[in-house]
């Protein structure tokens, strides 16, 4: 971004804040044929001059300094140079394009950058695309809709430098669109590894769509008042420990009067419970609370002061002397949470952390002498370094603070998608859902509300492009069910309710070992090939593979027909398709013999005749056979049985 140096009376120079938003830099992409939004910040009541492929448009300054025009819709083209004036300030803008530009959001899948990906070296070697231009969202949370990022970023240049760290996803969707849309792509990649999807959800959007009220009442709070909204939430947690199934009444492990019984002496050094060497907690996914105290002197106790703490794996829920005093998620980040005013108190003043863990190690980090209370002179007391542990017993999962980064509420929306204000967009595309497993049916009205929430920012008819999950994990020697095939059938069901939408299937590219599958190539190809048929209107061109239409019993058994074969069905590594299932009233659920025949598939077996609903890779991490003559994978998919056959 070039900012023009004024000339200043004394023969001074001096360099003018920038004029435009920071999405309007050197090398942006401006979407095509659509009016341009552009905006800013000036001087209250400036007129503001915004000249750009041979038109100039005038508008004023608001009180508070902002400013807002709308260029006329341009087709593809560039380089331009896009100039603001207000008063003496200039801001030049240089080689803008203008072409097609695309969100792509969600949690890490879609972070993954090129580098982790597939055959990276040779890829980032030939990444240079001057044509396709990157835009990285700096990671931020906010409890309020924020107008501008919280760093500084810039569009850049597709290069083996810049592409390197751009989310693979993304990178390859748009290369591989190239091929066929030749224009220039701006993308913009908002993503955040672990997120779960309502923390990408506007908070009114949220609310209307109910059973959330409360905890978005104590987000707003904790804009404005964070101490009573802590407080607020503290008590909502504790009422949820206490009344969920399989209580003990009394049960209270939070107040420094807390019973000692069933508590145990933790490593030293602390770190993952599951390297402690205990059995019960070497494949341990829970709670876990932890205990200790800090002695301090009367005049300690009465100064202000913050607790310190090493990182939670994954989030925590933190009292001292039996007051709520933070909670915050994220493995590597540690905690500092200020305590209120008269909270300490002369020797010992009780700690209590409860920690959560989903995945892989938990626990709280080390060394003993990282928890602490820091006073505001800058000296500090270190816990006592006799920890106590003791496992939550079940399998519960308390509810998240709403101000938490990727697992609260508005979060990442407030910070990373609302200051995209309503910058022109061709499409949006969403890779999450793995933080949100085991949720499918709310999962399903999540998706539509962010979906609706984000199409009144970004255009009405927005097209949405979704990758429904990878598989992950080992195939079942039996059916049975899964969180992540409840998940993949929410996501079928959105999309397939919504003609602005499309569905990448992936299941066929995951990895049984890893969350994070490398082969982001085809799965820019598979993106590609639905915005082609979505957005591009390739009628002609299957968007996702074969696609199952309807399930009825037939007089051969069960009879599924599909859509969107491209060729014929056909099957790998097996004479038939394998994978399905079918299912009773009862939600007992058998494999059974299928057999191709033509565009549909049929399955044999005992259940048929009680069958009610066929399922077909309904596993974390299935193994799926059937596919078209394109190579194209039929994906995971959930129907209940008909006894005609559905009209097409």
């Amino acid at each position: 971004m070039a900012l023009v140096l004024l000339f200043l009376a004394g023969g001074a120079y001096a360099q003018e804040a920038p004029l435009l938003h920071v999405l309007f830099q050197d090398h942006a992409v401006l979407q095509r044929d659509r009016p341009i939004p552009v905006w800013g910040n000036a001087g209250a009541g400036a007129t503001v001059t915004v000249t750009f492929a041979r038109e100039t448009v005038t508008t004023r300054a608001e009180n508070d300094g902002r400013w807002r025009t709308t260029l006329r819709p341009l087709a593809t083209g560039g380089p331009y140079d896009l100039v603001a004036r207000a008063g003496q300030a200039t801001q030049v803008v240089r080689d803008v394009m203008i072409g097609d530009v695309w969100l792509c959001s969600g949690q890490s899948n879609m972070e993954l950058p090129v580098w982790r990906a597939l055959d990276a070296s040779s890829e980032i070697a030939s990444a240079a695309h001057p044509r396709i231009r990157l835009f990285t969202v700096p990671q931020a949370a906010a409890v309020a809709p924020q107008a501008a990022f919280q760093s500084t970023t810039a569009w850049k240049v597709a290069s083996p430098e810049t592409a390197r760290d751009f989310s693979a996803a993304c990178f390859y969707f748009a290369r591989e669109l190239q091929k066929t849309v030749d224009v220039p792509m701006g993308l913009i990649q908002a993503a955040w590894g672990g997120s779960r999807i309502e923390a990408w959800t506007g908070a009114d959007a949220l609310r209307a769509g109910g059973g959330m009220d409360e905890a978005l009442d104590v987000l707003a709070r904790y804009a404005h008042d964070p101490a009573a909204a802590l407080a607020q939430w503290g008590r909502h947690w504790e009422r949820w420990w206490t009344a969920r199934a399989g209580a003990v009444p009394g049960d209270m492990p939070w107040r420094s009067d807390a019973s000692d019984t069933g508590w145990r002496a933790a490593p030293a050094s602390l770190g993952a419970w599951e390297r402690w060497g205990i059995p019960a907690l070497a494949d341990y996914n829970g709670m876990v609370w932890y205990r200790t105290q800090v002695t301090l002197t009367a005049a300690q106790a009465a100064m202000p002061a913050t607790l310190e703490l090493a990182p939670a794996d994954e989030t925590d829920m933190t009292w001292v002397n039996g007051v709520p005093v933070g909670s915050g998620s994220g493995a590597g980040e540690p905690r500092h949470y200020r305590l209120p005013p008269g909270l300490l108190k002369a020797g010992a003043n009780r700690v209590v952390v409860n920690v959560l863990d989903t995945y892989r190690d938990g626990g709280l980090a080390g060394p003993a002498s990282a928890h602490a209370v820091r006073f505001d002179d800058g000296t500090r007391v270190v816990l006592d370094p006799s920890w106590r542990y003791r496992p939550a017993p079940g399998d519960d999962t308390p509810p998240g603070a709403p101000w938490q980064t990727a697992n609260g509420l508005s979060t990442l929306y407030n910070g990373m998608i609302a200051p995209l204000g309503d910058y022109g967009l061709r499409g949006m595309l969403w890779y999450q859902g793995e933080s949100n497993t085991g949720e499918g049916a709310a999962y399903a009205a999540r998706l539509r509300i962010l979906r609706d929430d984000w199409r009144r920012q970004f255009g009405r008819r927005m097209p949405l492009l979704v990758v429904q999950l990878a598989g992950y994990g080992m195939p079942p020697s039996t059916p049975g069910e899964s969180g992540w095939a409840g998940l993949r059938e929410a996501q079928r069901r959105v999309v397939a309710d919504d003609p602005d939408a499309g569905l990448a299937i992936a299941i066929d590219i995951g990895d049984a070992y890893d969350i994070h599958p490398p082969n982001k190539q085809e799965l820019g190809r598979r993106l590609a090939r639905v915005a082609r048929h979505i957005v591009y209107g390739e009628r002609g061109l299957a968007p996702s593979g074969p696609s199952a239409h309807n399930a009825t019993h037939a007089a051969e058994g069960v009879r599924i027909v599909f859509d969107g074969v491209t060729g014929a069905l056909t099957t790998t590594g097996s004479n038939g398709p394998i994978g399905f299932e079918l299912c009773d009233r009862q939600t007992r659920c058998a494999y059974a013999d299928a057999t191709l025949d033509g565009n549909a598939v049929v399955l044999r077996g005992e259940h048929v005749i009680d069958a009610t609903r066929v399922r077909y890779c309904w596993a974390d991490g299935p193994v799926c056979t059937l596919r078209d003559t394109a190579g194209l994978p039929a994906g995971p998919f959930e129907l209940f049985l008909t006894t005609t056959e559905v009209p097409r």
